[in-house]
């Protein structure tokens, strides 16, 4: 059989027959098949440009084929393609270095790196530091809306239940906390939100009530958390996201983090940042917590740390924490961990961020994009709430009300910008959406951080034709 000359039916009819079904590529209904990627766009057999304003979430922050990281990890295959995890090569040294370096001049705090090969994975070695490091306690705190990955570990922290339900549970489900999702309050006190777009400062209306509900938790034993004899409480850490990204790119309030670390150091209880998604300036920042004022204690990163050219991760932890005494050699290990051809693109990842100033335009460009999709809000009642920080950025769909999701739309724009047939002038595009939120009616907007203005005025476009198509 001659692969190469089957027609797109064709290799779909396999595809049913022989593919596993639990992965996520069925929410769509007649997906495209993708031969070639460059800078910003995808594009289909049939030479469709598909504008990708997802990147393979977040993986490919720096662009398809960007030649800078792709040469060094070329170079790196024709010398030193693969060696056992346990051994010691140059980039691997290199990376863990640069890492590590970069984030003490940003928390003041020395610590080490620890690699494996995928988000969760790095999630499931921090919950083996966390236990370690806390006398074996196995409880943490997590947020609602929040996505720490599919693994049995992984899922116990993210708290969608339906990753859990045919599973069951692993360890202990975490003790879920409303996120402060400013929009949609969990207290009802939405009118803050208002407020802090109009240019108050996030949170002060409402007193932090979020901060206050949590902090109660501490008061009496009766709530479970604590025995209030000796303050010893039973959790060990809070898993967070600066910025919630399956959770729809929520953006918290200023001061919120702040406070709610100085509740956990309060009661020696460990903060963990999981930058999977929000890593390596998606936010206009090396890390995402870098906005907040906060000081973790372990950070989980992954998807762009090689531009999505190989499956590389890792945590960073305070010394004190990871060094080799309190985190002795084989507390984790896995084979393809610090792989050479990772580690390569890491370092050169982390070498095209220095060569270009990221924290300067990807702030600007989030700016701009803002801004124009406020202008749509302006125009379509059904967009309700546009918000981001640095190029992660959320749109809401909703009922005409301003509030109500609207699932449904959402989906009719994502399933109506994968068909690839906008027409513009001459030319037919497809636009690459991610769909997010509590109620999946908020896409997740992350388009590659080298995006020019044209192309971001070019997604506009194509947004509100598809928004226009897609109203009932």
């Amino acid at each position: 059989m001659d692969y190469d000359e089957l027609t797109d039916e064709e290799l779909l009819a396999l595809e049913s027959l022989y593919c596993s079904y639990g992965d996520t590529v069925h929410y769509l209904k007649d997906p495209p098949i993708f031969t070639r990627g460059e800078g910003v766009w995808l594009y289909d057999r049939s030479e469709t440009p598909y504008l990708d304003f997802q990147m393979w979430y977040s993986a490919v922050n720096f662009g398809y084929r960007n030649p800078e990281i792709e040469a060094a990890h070329q170079r790196q295959m024709e010398t030193l393609p693969q060696v056992a995890s346990q051994y010691l090569h140059r980039t691997k040294i290199l990376l863990a270095a640069a890492l590590s370096q970069e984030t003490e001049q940003r928390f003041g705090q020395k610590g080490r790196v620890h690699f494996n090969v995928g988000g969760a994975q790095a999630v499931e070695d921090s919950i083996k530091l966390v236990r370690s490091q806390r006398g074996g306690k196995s409880l943490m705190f997590a947020f609602m809306g929040g996505y720490h990955g599919r693994t049995l570990g992984a899922t116990e922290l993210t708290s969608s239940y339906r990753y859990r339900r045919r599973f069951g549970h692993f360890a202990n489900r975490a003790h879920f906390v409303p996120y402060p999702y400013c929009y949609r309050c969990y207290y009802g006190k939405q009118a803050d939100y208002t407020a802090r777009k109009e240019g108050a400062e996030g949170g002060e209306s409402c007193g932090f009530e979020c901060i206050r509900q949590f902090s109660k938790l501490f008061e009496t034993e009766y709530y479970g958390v604590i025995d209030k004899k000796d303050d010893a409480v039973e959790y060990a850490a809070f898993y967070i996201e600066p910025v919630q990204a399956t959770g729809g790119y929520v953006i918290p309030p200023k001061g919120y983090f702040a406070r709610l670390q100085a509740v956990l150091r309060q009661y020696n209880i460990l903060l963990v940042d999981d930058e999977i998604q929000m890593g390596f300036y998606r936010t206009g920042r090396l890390w995402a917590a870098e906005h907040f004022g906060i000081t973790p204690d372990i950070i989980t990163f992954a998807k762009s740390l090689t531009n999505g050219l190989n499956p590389l991760s890792g945590l960073w932890a305070r010394e004190e924490l990871i060094n080799p005494t309190a985190f002795p050699p084989g507390s984790t290990h896995s084979t393809f961990s610090s792989n050479p051809l990772g580690t390569a693109a890491g370092l050169a990842t982390l070498d095209y961020i220095r060569r270009n100033d990221f924290a300067t335009t990807v702030a600007a460009k989030g700016v701009y994009l803002l801004g124009r999709l406020r202008e749509l809000q302006g125009r379509y009642p059904v967009i309700g709430d546009v918000a981001g920080l640095g190029l992660a950025v959320r749109v809401e769909m909703t009922r005409a009300d301003g509030f109500t999701p609207d699932r449904a739309l959402a989906d009719r724009i994502f399933q109506a910008g994968m068909k690839g047939d906008i027409g513009l002038g001459a030319k037919f595009y497809g636009l690459v959406l991610d769909i997010g939120g509590y109620y999946k009616n908020a896409f997740t907007l992350a388009p590659a951080l080298t995006i020019s203005y044209e192309e971001m005025d070019l997604f506009v476009e194509l947004f509100e034709i598809l928004i226009r198509r897609c109203q009932e």
